[in-house]
């Protein structure tokens, strides 16, 4: 198999054939960065947050395959399975910013207000707000 180094990767790939997303100079260093920066929010929410336990497993598993990646963007993109590398990178970076708004809304401590009866039925499932 044909393997592109980084500069030669680089070189060959001018466009994402994509609207608006911009082939990454570098992407890998950037995805780990932004990785790294997801988990560091993360930690300031309670460890018993599913959002977190969810986001953070996620997380901790793509950063380990850019990390074991040592380079190869094509090795990257086929583990990733998200598409091209900068596609990658744009999720990483639209879960960091969920994951501030996650902070600032509190989203793991309990509602203000009581919902209301049947609020929480769906397609003939009931249940109770104590068990949602």
């Amino acid at each position: 198999m044909f393997r592109l180094t980084r500069p030669l990767f680089n070189a060959v790939k001018r466009t994402t054939g994509i609207t608006g997303l911009n082939v990454h100079p570098n992407p890998l260093p950037e995805l780990a960065k932004t990785y790294k920066s997801t988990l560091d929010v993360l930690a300031n929410i309670p460890e018993t947050s599913v959002y977190r336990q969810g986001v953070e497993a996620l997380t901790r598993h793509k950063l380990n395959i850019v990390e074991s990646a040592k380079g190869d963007v094509a090795a990257v993109e086929q583990k990733l399975d998200e598409g091209q590398i900068e596609q990658s990178l744009d999720v990483a970076t639209d879960e960091l910013s969920l994951a501030s708004k996650m902070l600032e809304w509190k989203a793991w401590e309990p509602l203000v207000e009581k919902p209301q009866p049947g609020q929480w039925e769906y397609a003939g499932q009931q249940t109770t707000a104590s068990s949602s």
